[in-house]
């Protein structure tokens, strides 16, 4: 436990905020889903043949079928609507080929999202070192985009393959007692796709999340960076060898030109102290006790 407080501790998942960790962990998301709602998938539709003669029918016949859908194995008996008979169909396809590719796909990059998130959080440090881990992460994540695109094609068209090979619709012209008149065939219940249809989307999505974060990875290699550099700063003008010959300190032209306040201390506001100076040497004390007499 101690160990893993530490890894803990040290962990800078602040990367996970930014493009090239929080898109990293989305293709670890969406790859579990991917191969997971193909993987684990199980289908099944019902048919019903009605004989002429009704004691020889089979209202419900349950074909069942799942990954990695090699269909030419999938059997059903059916009645021969001929003294109580029975006979054995086999659905038609194999399609395990393009399901398996895509489910190994999404394996393999969850283990790659995994293992590349821990190098992120716990030795970010080592991963730029040399440039080495962002070149080799950028090559695997160039190989990833691309099976994405061809696994998720090859499984959206052997998907259209897979419902058209378990449509009840033509699995019921297999069976050979509906060709005879008198007898009715229809299907019960049409196997359910939602799932299959959203492995497609999912394989699409992680297309879409392994090429844009390319550009990601690209950036932390460095090789854009000498065509990114900001261009060099532009020279100032030189300052003037002597601020006098432009006048600057010589005369301030609002002196002169502009009506500014300019107080004219001659004026008598400004002599009443000397005149009240001269009133108080009147107004004094008397020079002799016998004038006030």
């Amino acid at each position: 436990m101690d160990v893993v407080n530490q890894l803990v501790a040290q962990g800078q998942f602040r990367v996970l905020k930014v493009p090239l960790g929080f898109i990293k962990a989305l293709e670890w998301f969406f790859a579990i889903f991917a191969f997971s709602t193909c993987g684990s998938y199980s289908g099944m539709f019902r048919m019903a043949v009605e004989c002429k003669n009704r004691t020889d029918s089979d209202l419900s016949i349950e074909v069942e079928f799942e990954y990695p859908f090699r269909l030419h194995q999938v059997y059903f008996d059916a009645p021969t609507c001929k003294g109580g008979n029975t006979e054995r169909y086999f659905l038609v396809g194999d399609y395990s080929s393009s399901a398996e590719f895509f489910v190994t796909i999404g394996v393999f990059a969850f283990l790659y999202s995994t293992a590349a998130l821990s190098i992120y959080v716990f030795f970010f440090e080592k991963y730029k070192e040399n440039n080495k881990g962002p070149l080799i992460d950028l090559g695997v994540t160039g190989v990833f985009a691309f099976m994405w695109l061809v696994s998720s094609a090859a499984w959206a068209k052997g998907l259209s393959d897979v419902k058209t090979a378990t449509d009840p619709d033509k699995v019921i012209t297999l069976i050979s007692a509906c060709d005879f008149e008198g007898n009715r065939c229809r299907e019960v219940h049409d196997p359910v796709m939602s799932g299959l249809n959203t492995s497609v989307a999912f394989g699409f999505i992680n297309l879409i999340l392994w090429t844009g974060n390319l550009w990601f990875v690209f950036k932390e290699t460095g090789i854009i960076a000498p065509f990114m550099r900001a261009p060099p700063p532009q020279e100032k003008a030189a300052a003037p060898d002597a601020y006098g010959q432009q006048g600057g300190y010589e005369q301030d032209p609002y002196a002169s030109n502009q009506g500014g306040y300019q107080p004219d201390y001659s004026q008598q506001g400004y002599n009443q102290d000397a005149e009240y100076g001269q009133g108080y040497g009147q107004q004094g004390a008397p020079t002799s006790f016998s004038n006030q007499m």
